[in-house]
């Protein structure tokens, strides 16, 4: 009895993984090997506040959900401790939050992950995370509309400042 109620409650993790990753906008593949309990605590505050789970995760039950997906090359990575940032709403949230601490950090290393149903590499999550944020993107897109508008307005007022002269 007890090895039926073992696998069925394997089986559920398996499910509830497979649905985090297929609900996610982008999951990260962390080794976490080598950090203490402060700097574990502290990582998953950062990414708790901005709406990323984090999870320390048996390698064999991510490959078990990643069975008959997109996401079976993820298993190649999926080696030695593995924690793995699940990233609902933000893209690039896990990634951003996890690559900072890295560098701060030098235990915490990215292993790879998925970003938009495409399994990418470290480096390619790390090419993510160095991305400015949303709103960063914006006021560079606002600053390139506005430049043409802001030189004629400057050409005009030099123009009619030389008529006057």
């Amino acid at each position: 009895m007890a090895n039926a109620n073992i696998i069925q409650e394997k089986q559920q993790a398996v499910q509830e993984i497979a649905a985090k990753i297929a609900a996610s906008s982008s999951t990260v593949v962390a080794d976490y090997r080598g950090l203490n309990v402060a700097q574990v605590t502290e990582l998953r505050k950062q990414l708790r506040e901005a709406g990323v789970d984090f999870q320390v995760l048996k390698n064999s039950l991510v490959r078990r959900a990643n069975e008959g997906t997109d996401y079976v090359a993820l298993n190649d990575i999926l080696t030695g401790p593995t924690a793995i940032a699940f990233g609902k709403d933000d893209a690039v949230a896990p990634a951003k939050i996890l690559n900072d601490f890295a560098k701060k950090n030098d235990a915490l290393k990215l292993k790879g992950g998925i970003v938009e149903g495409k399994v990418v590499s470290m480096e390619e999550v790390k090419a993510l995370a160095e991305l400015p944020s949303r709103e960063g993107l914006l006021s560079m897109l606002l600053s390139v509309l506005q430049a043409p508008m802001r030189n004629f307005a400057l050409a005009v007022k030099a123009v009619g400042e030389q008529k006057e002269a």
